[in-house]
């Protein structure tokens, strides 16, 4: 590691997908969302805020950053 990248703090926080478990649709949400996340196909919860990182109901597929 050098010097610069111990100085540059990087985000804790990222983007996720997550696949819906009752329908199969993948949506993209973040990972410390304040509010819940519902799937835009059939309504179900993906994620619930926990005051930090949400709570990932659906299952998850790839961080994006």
């Amino acid at each position: 590691m050098s010097k610069w990248e111990e100085l540059i703090p990087k985000p804790k926080s990222s983007f996720l997908r997550v696949k819906c478990s009752s329908c199969g649709n993948e949506q993209v949400i973040f990972s410390h969302s304040t509010n819940k996340v519902y799937c835009n196909v059939c309504g179900m919860t993906l994620a619930e805020p926990s005051g930090g990182k949400a709570l990932i109901k659906g299952k998850l597929i790839v961080s994006l950053g």
